[in-house]
C-alpha cells in the first residue's frame, strides 16, 4: 500500500546567520522517498521477477527500480575479480547483447560463483585468466577442447579436471547409438517397446527389477551387438565404482587400459569413438579420480540462472542478467 508521510522540517538560524534544515530521520539527503522504501526496493529489485513487475507492486517507475538496482551492484559486485587457486568453469545459454553463450566462472571448493564472461570463445577466457588467473592451479570443466586450449595457454602448467558426468555420458551414448542402429532391423512393436524400456539398458544390473531383467533379457537377446555393447557399459561401469574409491592411480590407468582393449576386441564403431575421447582425456580424467573436484554444482547455478531467464521471459542486457546471478547467489550465503 503506497503511504505518504507529510513531514515540516525545521529549518534553524545560527548565531553567524547562516541557515540549514534539520537532519530528517526519514530520507537520505536530495531524496524524496524514505529510506525504509529505498531498502525494499533495493531488495526488491534483486528477488523480483522482472523490474517491471518489482515498479508495479512498489508503484514506481522501472528506470526507478533500475537505477537502485545498478546502486546494489555497484556496491557488492565492484570489488575487483580475485580467483582463487581451484576453479570451476561452464558454459550456458543465456541469449543476451553480449551474445548466445556466456561462461560461467565459480569457486570449486566453496561453490561459490565469482564471475561470468560475456563469451565462451578461447580468447575470451584466455585474456581474462591471464589478468586474473596469477593464483589458479586447479581448472575443472566439461570436455570442451577451446576450454582445455585457453586454459593451458593462459596458465603455467595448470592442472586440468574432467567432470566426471561429462565423460562417463560418452559410453552412454555409445550404448544408445548402438540400440537406435540396431532396433531399426526389429518388428514395429519391439522397436517401440526398446525405445520406451530404453532406461533399463543404462541401470546397472544389479538395480533392476525383475520386470526390468526381462525386458533386458529380451532385447539383448536379440542383437548380438546390443548384448556386447551392455556388457561393455556394465565393464565401464564396474571399473569407474571401483576407481572412485581408489587411491592406486597407476592401477586406475591400467584397468582403464584394459576397459579400452575390451572394446577394441569388440569392434563396435560407436565404443570405438567414444573411448578415443576417453584417451584424448585420459590426463584429466585421471585427475577428476585423482582430486574428487566436479562441476555438479556449476550445473545447479545454471539451472537456476534458467529459471531467473525464464521467469523474466528472457534478459536483453548481458550487464543486468550478469549482476542477478550473482546477486541472487550472494543473497542466499
Amino acid at each position: 500500500r503506497l503511504t505518504v508521510l507529510f513531514y515540516k522540517r525545521r529549518r534553524y538560524v545560527c548565531q553567524c546567520g547562516k541557515r540549514f534544515s534539520e537532519k530528517s530521520p526519514f530520507v537520505d539527503k536530495y531524496q524524496r522517498f524514505s529510506k525504509e522504501w529505498n531498502q525494499v526496493v533495493r531488495i526488491r529489485s534483486i528477488k523480483a521477477k522482472t523490474f517491471k513487475e518489482a515498479a508495479e507492486v512498489l508503484g514506481t517507475s522501472s528506470s526507478t527500480v533500475i537505477r537502485r538496482f545498478k546502486e546494489v551492484v555497484k556496491e557488492q559486485l565492484n570489488e575487483g575479480v580475485h580467483l582463487p587457486k581451484c576453479i570451476a568453469i561452464d558454459e550456458y545459454k543465456a541469449d543476451t547483447d553480449a551474445g548466445t553463450y556466456q561462461l560461467i566462472i565459480a569457486n570449486a571448493e566453496t561453490h561459490e560463483p565469482i564471475d561470468i564472461l560475456p563469451n565462451r570463445r578461447k580468447e575470451t577466457i584466455k585474456d581474462y585468466l591471464m589478468k586474473y588467473g596469477a593464483d589458479v592451479e586447479i581448472v575443472v570443466m566439461d570436455m570442451n577442447p577451446s576450454f582445455k586450449a585457453a586454459v593451458r595457454k593462459a596458465l603455467n602448467r595448470p592442472i586440468i579436471i574432467a567432470d566426471r558426468f561429462h565423460y562417463c555420458r560418452y559410453i552412454y551414448w555409445a550404448l544408445d547409438e548402438v540400440r537406435r542402429n540396431v532396433q531399426k532391423e526389429w518388428h514395429a512393436y519391439d522397436r517401440k517397446k526398446c525405445k520406451k524400456m530404453r532406461h533399463v539398458l543404462y541401470k546397472r544390473f544389479d538395480k533392476l527389477t525383475e520386470t526390468n531383467r526381462w525386458y533386458l533379457n529380451r532385447y539383448i537377446g536379440m542383437s548380438k551387438e546390443l548384448k556386447q555393447a551392455y556388457e561393455l557399459k556394465e565393464a565401464y561401469c564396474e571399473w569407474f565404482d571401483w576407481a572412485k574409491t581408489s587411491n592406486d592411480l597407476i592401477e586406475i590407468k591400467k584397468r582403464l587400459e584394459a576397459f579400452y582393449r575390451k572394446v577394441e576386441k569388440a569392434n563396435i564403431p560407436a565404443f570405438l569413438k567414444a573411448i578415443q575421447t576417453l584417451k584424448n582425456w585420459q590426463v584429466e580424467i585421471l585427475n577428476s579420480l585423482s582430486f574428487g573436484y566436479s562441476n555438479g554444482f556449476l550445473e545447479g547455478i545454471n539451472n537456476k540462472s534458467k529459471v531467473l531467464k525464464r521467469n523474466a521471459y528472457g534478459f536483453r542486457s548481458y550487464e543486468h542478467f550478469k549482476a542477478k546471478i550473482l546477486l541472487n547467489n550472494l543473497s542466499k550465503k
